[in-house]
């Protein structure tokens, strides 16, 4: 019997330590797994080719232009993406028609002013947050909570009307199901994109879309281009954004307590906005493909290269206390001292809303502060797969019923580790079939191939 012990008790051992090693260890080979899709052509900056010190030097390069065309890696994000990658911003080849579709969307991006902007995220917030229990203690996922917001908030920018009920389940539905295939969490459904996309067209017949909407795009890819810029990419972005802010609020209360005690001091807020965006960059690999040779630091990048600019390395490279949250190191340090570039760099394509991005999330943090106190032991970490679950306790809760609230982040911290164990496994699996898919299916080289013919 003593054999049957001495393979129990390790056995024991392994299983119960699986939730703090295995996790990492899989995300680990999914991302060997995506890199194997770049070929040799992949270039990851920084690198060996390209140091820290060169980052923003390439990233900023003419050269450094190509988006979609070329690079086997583009078939993934197109797939992941779809519908209507081809007309999606961030995917359009440089040229006349991305001059226009940006052109468009920094039209709509400015049809309100900073103050017009700030009052209708705090409009649309409201009602959101009241909609929660006032009386005890609940279990969010941040992101999930952001959604709607970030969806209603869009409507009524694009369309320049309160956002149906309609619509924002519309838009949710669609937007969470992009970054949930993105993160391999679950399978992309493209029913449910398709009926954004319907309801996108049905509103552009009517006459309800935009006049800055771009001239040359059929109406079709006008929904195509609306649904890929602001109910994909802004809501998504936006979602993970303030998710990853409130979390990292939630997990220190010293800064919860200090922003709670002065709640005009913007200067703070914006502090803590920007550590969150140093700490938990929204992106984590931008690429580009290169259409001449960049010379760098005594090599040479060749043509056709895909530079895969990592982001978080990048962000995390030349502080001793990289890890560390801590908002006041924004006074001892500029963003012109540290590697930071949370909305890009702005000779190529930097993010068309990274002047109201920050304000948008400083409106959303206060009303959720000015109503809730958070809390959360659940692991943070860049990509968020989790999205986020955090404890919301109303601050004029006249009574407190359940769990004990000194049980509630021990058993949060538990249910979390186990959590991941099993999510981890899922991306992995449902991560390898959609690289296969999408190498199947090559909707990027399909795509070029036949403008190529008819051309």
């Amino acid at each position: 019997m003593g054999w049957i012990a001495a393979v129990a008790v390790p056995a024991v051992s392994v299983a119960a330590s699986l939730p703090y090693w295995l996790p990492g260890a899989v995300v680990a080979l999914r991302v060997r797994i995506f890199a194997w899709i770049n070929g040799e052509e992949g270039v990851p900056v920084p690198g060996g080719l390209v140091g820290t010190d060169a980052f923003r030097q390439v990233y900023a390069h003419p050269a450094a232009d190509g988006r979609s065309r070329g690079a086997a890696l583009s078939d993934l994000f197109w797939y992941w993406l779809a519908p209507g990658p081809e007309v999606h911003q961030e995917h359009l080849e440089p040229g006349p028609r991305y001059e226009e579709v940006a052109r468009s969307t920094r039209e709509i991006l400015t049809g309100l002013d900073r103050e017009g902007w700030a009052a209708l995220v705090s409009r649309r917030a409201g009602p959101l947050l009241d909609a929660l229990p006032g009386d005890r203690t609940t279990l969010v996922r941040l992101r999930d909570l952001m959604m709607p917001l970030w969806a209603e908030v869009y409507y009524e920018l694009v369309f320049a009307e309160p956002c149906p009920a309609e619509a924002r389940d519309l838009i949710v539905a669609n937007a969470d199901d992009v970054v949930s295939a993105l993160k391999c969490t679950r399978l992309r459904h493209m029913g449910r994109r398709d009926r954004l996309t319907r309801y996108l067209a049905r509103r552009i017949a009517e006459g309800a879309a935009p006049d800055a909407l771009p001239a040359s795009l059929t109406a079709r890819e006008q929904g195509y281009y609306l649904q890929g810029a602001f109910f994909n990419t802004a809501v998504v972005q936006m979602s993970e954004a303030m998710a990853h802010l409130l979390l990292a609020i939630a997990a220190h209360p010293e800064v919860q307590q200090r922003l709670r005690a002065d709640p005009d001091d913007s200067a703070y807020l914006d502090r803590v906005i920007d550590e969150a965006l140093r700490l938990y960059p929204l992106f984590g690999v931008a690429h580009r493909i290169t259409s001449a040779e960049i010379a760098v630091d005594g090599a040479t990048i060749p043509a056709g290269s895909v530079l895969l600019f990592n982001y978080a390395e990048y962000q995390h490279a030349g502080l001793s206390d990289a890890d560390r949250f801590d908002p006041d190191r924004w006074l001892r340090v500029s963003a012109r001292d540290i590697n930071h570039i949370p909305f890009g760099v702005s000779a190529n394509r930097p993010c068309p809303a990274r002047g109201i991005a920050p304000i948008g999330m400083r409106v959303a943090a206060r009303e959720v502060l000015r109503r809730f106190t958070l809390s959360s032991s659940a692991s943070h970490t860049r990509s968020l797969p989790s999205r986020g679950p955090c404890l919301l306790t109303p601050l004029d809760a006249a009574a407190r019923t359940g769990i004990p609230q000194a049980l509630r982040l021990p058993l949060l911290r538990q249910r979390d580790r186990w959590e991941g164990l099993g999510r981890s496994i899922v991306q992995l699996v449902l991560g390898s079939y959609m690289v296969w898919d999408a190498r199947r299916q090559r909707l990027c080289q399909k795509y070029f191939a036949s403008q190529e013919a008819g051309q």
